[in-house]
């Protein structure tokens, strides 16, 4: 026979045994989430998983690459600030590394989600990231 505990609890074995059971899908279905979320976006046409290529972004984020590799001016104040990867989605590095810039969304009346993410010296693009759902997932950008 099982050992009473509940009287520490309030509520019946059964119930107890259902709370845990509800507990347990609950923090399985969260973390299938956030692993969902920390992953890169299907991979395109014939690309490398988690890849995207300079011809399949849209026509603002090879605007914000060609500013990049120019080195400006760009539209919004927070262009080129440290990225801090605090979502530890890009391959890590030392603060500074990363600077991120604004893909503008036609329609929006802010910034937008739309983001490309480099890391290294400033205006080199062969070390960037796409991300279309605010840092949520990142593309590595490709020729």
């Amino acid at each position: 026979m099982a050992p009473r505990l509940t009287h520490c609890f309030g509520g019946s074995l059964s119930s107890l045994r259902r709370a845990a059971a509800v507990a347990l899908v609950a923090t399985a279905a969260l973390a299938a989430v956030g692993a969902q979320a920390r992953t890169s976006q299907p991979e395109e046409a014939g690309n490398p998983p988690g890849s995207i290529s300079v011809n399949e972004l849209p026509r603002e984020a090879v605007g914000t690459l060609s500013l990049i590799a120019a080195g400006g001016p760009f539209p919004y104040e927070k262009d080129g600030v440290v990225f801090g990867n605090f979502e530890r989605i890009l391959p890590p590095h030392r603060r500074g590394y990363y600077h991120e810039y604004t893909v503008p969304t036609p329609g929006a009346h802010n910034r937008g989600a739309r983001r490309i993410v480099c890391g290294g010296p400033r205006r080199r693009t062969d070390n960037c990231y796409y991300s279309d759902d605010h840092y949520a997932s990142f593309r590595r950008i490709i020729d």
